[in-house]
């Protein structure tokens, strides 16, 4: 199965892999697994700020979550030069900028989750962390970290 032909298929655009915004690397490659850093909620028109519970509802956090999914297959992409390298998508780590009383950081996050899964099928099935988090850099309202299994 191509991923690549996937993204084709289904009108997906990936952004362009973003820059690291400080001393660190957008990926590193261990064996054949790749860790690609956090990345920050943002879309074309700049960062996607916010704090769930207070001035963002669920829908719009699972879109910003969705967001970040496309920047960490743009990394995957840049860090193998093809998703059809991709095995599998192995495990998502979401950090949600929420009130100490929302309670529904799984449900933003999924926005990500359905995104490796549509783009993978059975290999985008990944164990994952959702978790909140007072602030976030920038103030942004969702940042997700991955690992990826590669040829």
């Amino acid at each position: 199965m191509s991923f690549e032909k996937t993204l084709t298929d289904k009108g997906i655009t990936l952004p362009d892999a973003p820059a690291p915004a400080a001393n660190y690397v957008p990926f590193a490659r261990s064996g054949n697994l790749i860790f690609v850093s956090g990345q920050i909620s943002a879309d074309e028109n700049g960062l996607i700020q916010g704090k769930l519970g207070e001035t963002m509802d669920v829908e719009a956090g699972a879109a910003a979550a969705r967001r970040c999914g496309l920047a960490l297959i743009a990394q995957l992409r840049a860090a193998t030069g093809s998703l059809d390298n991709v095995r599998r998508v192995v495990k998502l780590t979401g950090f949600v900028n929420s009130t100490p009383d929302f309670t529904d950081q799984p449900k933003v996050i999924n926005g990500c989750s359905d995104l490796m899964v549509e783009v993978f099928g059975d290999a985008g099935r990944h164990a994952r962390a959702a978790v909140s988090a007072a602030a976030l850099p920038l103030g942004v309202a969702v940042e997700i970290e991955a690992i990826f299994e590669v040829e």
